[in-house]
């Protein structure tokens, strides 16, 4: 018997942004903001905004596009964010009716049902409410027994609740779904140049269970990490409403050059180190699948575990999906899995591995198996 991913699900909503009508609608913006506050500028008091194109956000990034929830909103330079309308408390909320379609696909995929599965976790970046629990509500809609909860580690949360649901099953439970929905753009910054183009909104899930008679991904190793660090933020929370002052604080912000140098060399140590611990090559893993927040920081990852020659002689070892979707936070892994796990034959070793806020990084190792 083996602790397997036996099915993962997908789902993105319709609205599709480009970089180029995203660049638009901030342009639109920064001309204004400085025509408003021309004076302070040339006083200066205030520091003159920056435009950007979408050749700079490609470059930066490998966005190319993203899915939203909503992008009227967004694309209003008098606005930029989405529309959208509050539901009532007897209404299923936006996170969980996500998570129940990824979560629908992801049982379909593994072939159980709402019976066979004890434990819900969601895991992502960004609740859409502190209680109760969305999870809760996932479980109550699709009609599984047992418990759920909410967890949050930043852009890690999959991996870190893909080892929960590992030591949930080890504990007696039969089966766990892991749900991540990221709604990522009600917390964005599309004021800001350097941020207003990494995010986009998806929902994942996946199935985990003991069996040997399925197809799936057995669980080998995991190994999680966290470190506190400032240099990714987001300062909302339920204390902001006591505050005297509001502060331009309360979306996602991040200090880029810093995390790239500081995490990039943390998550190669941690699965050189994994790899090392369960007597595995580099060269013998099919698939990385990395956290999908930048392509220059998976290039660089993986050229620090494989090897310059090899990285740049197999770049698809590391799939990238962030062209089309952005970063999705903890929903990304599982995107490049479910889009690439067919390429994965059977006794393969493929790695997710997801990093963030915190900091924060959670390595999974597995092994393909087919029934």
């Amino acid at each position: 018997m083996g602790i397997r991913i036996t099915g993962t699900g997908l789902f993105h909503p319709e609205h599709v942004i480009s970089n180029e009508e995203l660049v638009t609608s901030l342009n639109a913006y920064v001309d204004q903001y400085n025509h408003d506050h021309a004076d302070q500028i040339e006083a200066g008091e205030k520091t003159a905004l920056r435009g950007s194109s979408a050749e700079f956000i490609e470059k930066a990034s490998g966005v190319k596009c993203r899915y939203v929830i909503e992008k009227t909103g967004i694309l209003d330079p008098k606005r930029l964010r989405p529309y959208l309308t509050e539901r009532s408390d007897d209404e299923l909320s936006i996170q969980a009716e996500w998570g129940v379609t990824a979560a629908k696909q992801a049982m379909q995929n593994a072939g159980v049902t709402a019976e066979d599965i004890d434990v819900v976790i969601l895991a992502c970046s960004n609740l859409q409410r502190p209680y109760p629990a969305v999870a809760v509500e996932i479980q109550t809609a699709l009609g599984i027994q047992g418990y759920a909860y909410d967890m949050n580690v930043a852009c890690s949360a999959a991996t870190f609740g893909l080892k929960q649901a590992y030591d949930a099953i080890q504990s007696g439970a039969r089966r766990v779904l892991l749900v991540n929905v990221e709604i990522t753009s009600g917390h964005t910054d599309y004021r800001s140049r350097d941020c207003h183009f990494i995010f986009g909104d998806v929902a994942t899930a996946s199935v985990i269970e003991n069996t040997e008679t399925k197809t799936g991904f057995e669980i080998l190793d995991t190994n999680l990490f966290t470190q506190f660090s400032n240099n990714i933020r987001n300062n909302f929370g339920f204390l902001n409403s006591s505050e005297d002052a509001v502060k331009d604080d309360k979306q996602f912000r991040q200090d880029g050059r810093k995390v790239f140098k500081e995490v990039c060399p943390l998550v190669a140590k941690m699965i050189t180190a994994q790899l090392e611990k369960n007597q595995i090559l580099p060269s013998q893993v099919k698939r990385f699948w990395l956290h999908q927040a930048n392509a220059t920081m998976n290039e660089l990852i993986l050229k620090l575990v494989v090897g310059k020659p090899a990285a740049e002689a197999h770049p698809e070892l590391v799939p990238i999906i962030l062209d089309e979707f952005a970063n999705t936070s903890s929903a990304g892994v599982i995107i490049a899995l479910h889009r690439s796990a067919d390429q994965v034959n059977d006794g393969e070793y493929g790695v997710l591995c997801s990093f963030g806020a915190g900091y924060s990084v959670g390595s999974i190792l597995v092994q393909k198996r087919v029934a």
